[in-house]
């Protein structure tokens, strides 16, 4: 039996164990850092409390139950030695004959990992929720303080970022602060929120054509949205952000504003570009090692393209299952397929009955493009029950006005804090002594 070793539990990774699934030639070992698939597209609700954190993920275990060639093990990749084929890991070291990198990205803050402190990304659901905690901390504190200047301040929310993830975390701010918190405050008025995107191109959701891009600021802009293009933030920190000569004093600040491949291409020694996504051939393989392929947000994909192929959902779909064909068509002696990949289109929503759909030469907005995101996300969901479950929390959530259960979950878990040398004080016990 050939042993096939996948590095990531994401969309590429869950799709290539699934063409490998239950042959009697090949044994597969997944191995990923969380237990969980996570559905990334719509993280964002989570992050906004429109959806909760198990509506989105699926334990991996479960979701490769029935293949029983398929072994999952949760655990972190050190390093990967290509001539001696085998995958270091932190619980021991594994030979493989094929080995999948599907490892993902993680946030880029252009030299400046400071700032993550101050702007969280949203790439994990620990992330999506402290997002979550740090927006509704921000309304209660502006509901206790009677000061105008700091109330101002805490209603004042900057998203770094014009991307897709950046343009849905704003709209979902401006439709909850006007459509659902202004009926639960008493001493502040919600919609009075301030929302900015701060993005340096000279206009926000740069891959989607011009007139759709135009209108997704005119949607954010009806929501409270100011949209600041041409506009490179040059400091972070936790009173807000500076940009140029101007600055945004905010409470809450949220990173959507780039991307960088992990570094385990650079570890490997092999050709990586300048976000360190690992440079591929046709069939998805590194160049001088036939028995590794790259797939989803780690490949830098650009054979017969204008541009590489972006870090989407899709792609990474039809990624993995190539990658599982062509070990497939290994071990039958057959010639490898070159990967070509299917364009299906982009969208992004901006709020409730506001989307923008770009397929080919088809472009539309409006509510048709709201239903047909809702439609394409609810299918592309892992399994029938999360399908369920979200569309009939985005109804109530409709027809409602509703926006999930906003609750704060504070980092602090512990009953008894760790403290700090030379400040120890002894606690009473239960009997007061």
């Amino acid at each position: 039996m050939k042993h096939v070793v996948i590095v990531g539990g994401g969309f590429a990774g869950i799709h290539a164990a699934r063409e490998l699934g239950n042959r009697k030639d090949i044994r597969v070992t997944l191995i990923d850092r969380k237990n969980y698939h996570l559905f990334q597209p719509l993280l964002y609700q989570v992050a906004m409390s429109a959806l909760g954190p198990s509506d989105i993920a699926e334990p991996l275990r479960n979701m490769l139950a029935h293949f029983r060639n398929v072994t999952v093990f949760k655990g972190n990749v050190v390093n990967i030695s290509l001539d001696e084929k085998i995958v270091h890991t932190d619980f021991g070291d594994m030979s493989y004959d094929y080995l999948v990198l599907a490892c993902g990205v993680k946030h880029h803050y252009f030299g400046h990992e400071e700032w993550e402190e101050h702007a969280p990304g949203l790439k994990t659901i620990a992330q999506a929720t402290e997002i979550r905690r740090r927006v509704m901390e921000a309304y209660e504190a502006a509901e206790r303080t009677a000061d105008p200047v700091e109330r101002k301040k805490l209603l004042t929310f900057v998203i770094v970022g014009g991307g897709p993830t950046g343009v849905e975390l704003a709209g979902s701010i401006g439709e909850m602060s006007r459509f659902t918190l202004s009926r639960f405050y008493k001493h502040i008025d919600p919609k009075l929120t301030r929302i900015f995107i701060v993005e340096a191109a000279p206009r926000i959701l740069g891959p989607f054509a011009p007139e759709l891009s135009s209108k997704a600021t005119r949607a954010l802009e009806q929501l409270g949205v100011q949209v600041w293009t041409s506009s490179m933030v040059t400091n972070v920190d936790e009173n807000g952000v500076q940009i140029g000569n101007e600055r945004i004093e905010a409470a809450t600040v949220l990173w959507a504003a780039g991307v960088r491949a992990i570094g385990i291409g650079r570890k490997m020694g092999v050709e990586t570009d300048r976000s360190g996504r690992i440079m591929v051939e046709e069939d998805l393989s590194i160049a001088g090692y036939p028995e590794v392929f790259v797939g989803g947000d780690q490949a830098h994909f650009a054979h017969h393209l204008e541009q590489p192929l972006p870090g989407m959902a899709p792609v990474a779909v039809q990624q993995g299952k190539s990658i599982g064909r062509n070990i497939v068509n290994d071990l039958k002696g057959k010639t490898r397929k070159v990967f070509r990949y299917t364009d299906k289109g982009q969208m992004a929503t901006i709020g409730r009955n506001r989307a923008i759909v770009e397929v080919g030469n088809l472009k539309f907005d409006g509510s048709l493009a709201w239903l047909t995101w809702l439609v394409v996300h609810i299918y592309y969901l892992s399994t029938f029950r999360h399908r369920v479950f979200v569309l009939l929390q985005w109804g109530w959530s409709y027809f409602m006005f509703g926006h999930g259960a906003r609750l704060i979950v504070n980092k602090e878990w512990r009953f008894y804090p760790e403290k700090k040398p030379g400040k120890q004080k002894k606690e009473p016990d239960e009997a007061g002594n």
